[in-house]
Formats: C-alpha cells, structure tokens, sequence
C-alpha cells in the first residue's frame, strides 16, 4: 500500500473501550490500512474484564500502538481523557472501539482541514448499522437545537477543551457546543467515512425521529430511552444556557 510522506503532521487516535475485544481489534485492522502517515493510536482499556488484553498482545499492526489499562471502569468520557492527555500529535481523532473506518478516511478529514485553516475540526457522514447518518454544514443555531456531530471527528488539538466526565449522555454534543462557544467552528464532510457496528455498539440508541414527536402523555406512557434522551438534553441546555 501506498503511504504518504511522514512530514506530514502526525494525528493521535485515542479509542476507549470495554469489553469489546472483538470489534476492537476490527476497528485496530482498518486505522492500519489507513492511506495516511503518520499516527499513533492510544487505546483506554475502560477496565475490561474480557480477553481484550489477551487479544491486544498478539495483535501485530505497523503504527505505533499505547495500551493504557484501567483499574477501574470510569466511563468513555474519562477514558477518552486520559488518552487524551498522553496524545502526542498535533491532531486528535476520537474513534470508537466498534468503528471501522474507510482507508482514506484520516486523509479525507485531513485534506478538509488543510483546505479550511479557520476550522477548529472537520466531521463526515457515518453509518448507524444500516442507517446513514448525513449530518448537515456547520451551524451553531442548529447545533444549540440537537446534536448532529458525531464524537469521531478530526481536530486541531489546540480546539480540544475535554470531555465533560460528569455526562452520561451528549458527551459530543456538549464538546462541540463548548469549542464553538469559544469561536470553534466545524467543517462538514458528506462523504461517509465510517460504520458502527450496530449489534455491539456503545454509542447512545438510536431511535427514529418520529419516536420524538408522538404525543406520549396523551398515550399515557413513555419509553424510558426517550425520558432519559430528554433529561439529559435538559442538562445540556442549561449548562450552555440555551433555552427551551
């Protein structure tokens, strides 16, 4: 495979995980047949307690490649943390354990960024199983409405204020709202750049936007999913002082 030069800046991948051994190293396989050079890769091992470091050990990939093990499960948001802070790349790219990327995936993203020196970060289309998520151009009105911006998107690392620990929920929503409160702005890409695997996915469930609008208290029930998505989008807003 082709590699492109290593004077290019280097991009530090951090990706938590728990008890995902498996799709873990699917998602390890497709960063190592990524067209761009050079990255490192921190993996936050969120105290697992199945065979993914056993299957780490015997994993041969040819970017350099940081297991950090936690005692202690503390949630992606710390992993991703502590990743974070080890990182030493001029660029950060968050990918979750159940992700597989496109190979020119980083490139793409990259080439977007270099194109647009004013972004703090730049963000593509992804698959949900065997939903696509298009997302939309950047704006801060619709983004202060409901997120649209998928924690796997590349950034400068001077941008990076931190994930939030104390959210369960709409921890990449209440990222991109604080680096776009403080000037920030985002590039879209529309291409899909990467799938999550459905089945064994740690991303927030998923559900149809008609689930949002029927009229529940008339029904007189509710899905619990939906009163959690709806607590934590009020959290959320106060925190950033958007009404409604």
């Amino acid at each position: 495979m082709n590699r492109v030069s290593t004077t290019r800046p280097l991009v530090s991948i951090i990706v938590p995980s728990w008890n995902n051994g498996p799709e873990l190293i699917l998602c390890l396989k497709s960063l190592d047949e990524q067209s761009y050079r050079p990255f490192n890769v921190i993996v936050v091992d969120d105290a697992s307690t199945d065979d993914t470091a056993a299957q780490l050990a015997v994993l041969h990939v040819s970017f350099p490649l940081t297991v950090v093990s936690q005692v202690e499960r503390r949630g992606a948001a710390a992993a991703r943390n502590v990743g974070a802070k080890i990182a030493t790349g001029e660029y950060l790219l968050f990918v979750d354990s159940d992700e597989v990327l496109r190979p020119h995936a980083i490139d793409r993203m990259m080439i977007e960024l270099d194109r647009h020196p004013e972004a703090a970060f730049t963000y593509p289309a992804h698959r949900f199983g065997w939903k696509l998520f298009r997302s939309r151009p950047f704006d801060l009105n619709a983004l202060r409405t409901a997120p649209y911006i998928h924690t796997t998107a590349l950034m400068r690392r001077a941008a990076f204020p931190g994930f939030d620990e104390s959210l369960k929920k709409f921890q990449d929503w209440d990222l991109w709202l604080t680096i776009a409160e403080r000037g920030g702005k985002g590039v879209w890409i529309s291409e899909e750049l990467f799938t999550i695997n459905m089945a064994k996915s740690t991303m927030s469930r998923w559900m149809p936007s008609i689930v949002h609008r029927l009229p529940w208290p008339i029904m007189g029930w509710t899905p619990r999913e939906l009163l959690r998505y709806r607590e934590w989008e009020k959290i959320i807003k106060k925190k950033h002082r958007i009404a409604g």
